[in-house]
């Protein structure tokens, strides 16, 4: 081959190969996890509608005292504020209560990730029916709802038979795909809108993708990977210096089979569900949406401002944890903050509890 012709290949063999690598870039960047924004959810208009009523009615629970409202207070985030869950009476929660707003677009439910997300009915179910969330018997609620003619006129604009069990708790969860983040300034910003975030937030999205690494396991709609990890947060003393909380986290682990329950004293996590050693002390990645609404903050509220979770993270986590400290310097700390609390957050979503419809009596032979 001339020395002209070899010059001509070398040149084309460069030229593929320059085309490959930049190629790769960006397959490696299209790939490259994310935030992403809020997709358009369908829903059933006529089943969310009834699961509106039913979400707010003190009647689908045991004693008839709580709601699903009473815990996922729209004017508290659709959380209640708490650093731990309140309970049924006579019992109280060993974990934050998270908010639902965007609940149904999640990966998983639960903090110790026991529900899959695509049924946000057989979570409805699993708190209206668990005796530490509302302690209602489903075949008492079906009767419930059926002696209020309201609710049946409405149940019939969707379905021809009569209200019941599951359908009830599914229709509720249609109701969840309507409580959602509004406004939000990351969304308009992914849309196109440069003008949406300011610049402090700007360089908190830069930290986050980048040199603070939160993109890593908070990325997706909800900024969630779905998956569980350990992060070593402190335990919350009122689990155990609180007897009610303390005997509803033994309970939870003796029903789910979890060996020598008796003996532990801390919140193991994922470990009492799978019972394997590698997931003690991991608990699912929280949704980033509209934090500057659903504090306290953690599986358990243990920090209860959003410049608390950063300079944890900024530490490398707790004890045990997989992750690594930051040295992120304090502006990068305060611009972070900002985005988090502020370019995550739209407009407070307020729903306000309809009128309920009363109970009428039955005819004999119309059950």
């Amino acid at each position: 081959m001339k020395p002209l012709e070899l010059t001509r290949k070398a040149g084309m063999l460069a030229l593929v190969a320059a085309a490959a690598a930049a190629a790769g870039v960006a397959l490696a960047q299209a790939q490259a996890p994310d935030l992403l924004p809020l997709p358009e959810q369908k829903f059933n208009a006529a089943m969310a509608d009834l699961g509106r009523y039913l979400f707010f009615d003190e009647r689908m629970s045991g004693d008839a005292a709580l709601s699903c409202a009473s815990c996922h207070d729209p004017k508290r985030g659709w959380g209640d504020g708490q650093a731990l869950g309140r309970g049924y009476p006579a019992s109280e929660n060993f974990r934050n209560t998270p908010t639902i707003l965007n609940a149904t677009l999640k990966a998983r439910y639960h903090w110790d990730g026991r529900l899959d997300g695509s049924d946000a009915g057989t979570l409805v179910r699993d708190q209206i029916t668990e005796s530490v969330f509302m302690n209602m018997d489903s075949r008492l609620m079906q009767e419930r709802v059926k002696q209020v003619p309201e609710y049946v006129a409405m149940w019939k604009k969707f379905r021809n038979d009569d209200p019941n069990g599951m359908r009830i708790f599914n229709v509720i969860g249609e109701y969840m795909k309507t409580v959602r983040s509004t406004n939000v300034p990351f969304d308009r910003f992914k849309k196109g809108d440069a003008s949406a975030l300011s610049a402090e937030q700007l360089a908190g999205y830069d930290l986050f993708k980048g040199k603070a690494g939160c993109v890593g396991c908070h990325n997706g709609p909800v900024g969630s990977d779905g998956k569980l990890h350990r992060t070593g947060v402190p335990e919350n003393p009122a689990i155990t210096a609180e007897p009610l909380r303390h005997i509803t986290m033994l309970r939870h682990y003796a029903t789910n089979g979890m060996p020598n329950y008796m003996n532990t004293h801390t919140d193991v996590g994922s470990y009492g569900i799978t019972k394997d050693l590698k997931d003690k002390g991991k608990f699912l990645t929280p949704s980033l949406r509209d934090l500057k609404y659903t504090g306290p903050y953690m599986h358990n509220g243990s920090f209860a401002t959003l410049e608390e979770v950063v300079d944890f993270y900024d530490r490398g986590g707790g004890a045990g944890s997989v992750l690594k400290p930051l040295a992120l310097a304090p502006a990068e700390k305060k611009a972070l903050v900002a985005f988090l609390r502020d370019g995550l957050s739209g407009d407070a979503v307020i729903v306000e509890k309809p009128k309920l419809p009363a109970y009428q009596v039955r005819a004999f032979g119309q059950n």
